[in-house]
């Protein structure tokens, strides 16, 4: 049996929607050894201090997503990719309780656990060389401190904000939302992290 986290207790009592799968994925990842905490602002479980799978509650279905899921072997056909830019995570969808079942779920975790035993990397595929938006690059020659933070950021979070930023189809929209994101990037930190 896995240890609970009561900060986990707080974000199940406070779920809107998703509430019952929430709880069956819960006590079933904890039954199978898992640990728990609050990570993200979900619950994430761990093996061993790594982190193995988070759920994610989305308004069509809830899902628990596997940090290191393009290393295992989809043996039910159900994982499915987080989005075209994620290369690592790959995600179980339920949209009822029914859905969530102990069998499945074991088959998956067991061998998530044996990915991270084993001491398994994903190796990501070479992207090409990040192009920054013409609105970053002018901030960042105008601002050394803010770029020599950005380069400083890993690879990964650099890119998210790229992605972020390069998304936006007009210009003053790229330029607001690289202005609101200067404070993290000079933190250190990702644009989803607080």
């Amino acid at each position: 049996m896995g240890t609970p986290d009561p900060k986990v207790d707080a974000f199940v009592s406070r779920a809107k929607t998703w509430r019952g799968e929430i709880q069956k994925l819960r006590s079933i990842l904890l039954d199978l050894g898992l640990d728990e905490g609050l990570k993200w602002g979900k619950p994430c479980f761990m093996f061993e201090g790594k982190n193995i799978a988070i759920i994610q509650p989305f308004k069509a279905h809830c899902a628990l997503m596997f940090f290191k899921g393009a290393l295992l072997e989809d043996t039910h056909g159900l994982l499915r990719s987080q989005g075209e830019n994620t290369q690592s995570a790959l995600r179980l969808e339920f949209t009822s309780e029914a859905q969530v079942t102990k069998k499945v779920l074991k088959s998956y975790v067991t061998q998530a656990i044996a990915v991270e035993k084993e001491g398994r990397e994903v190796e990501f595929k070479a992207k090409d060389e990040l192009e920054l938006p013409e609105e970053l690059t002018q901030i960042l020659k105008k601002d050394r401190k803010l770029a020599k933070a950005f380069e400083a950021l890993t690879p990964g979070r650099r890119r998210g904000y790229v992605l972020h930023f390069s998304s936006a189809k007009q210009s003053r929209t790229r330029t607001a939302r690289i202005e609101k994101s200067i404070p993290k990037i000079l933190a250190g930190k990702g644009l989803q992290e607080d």
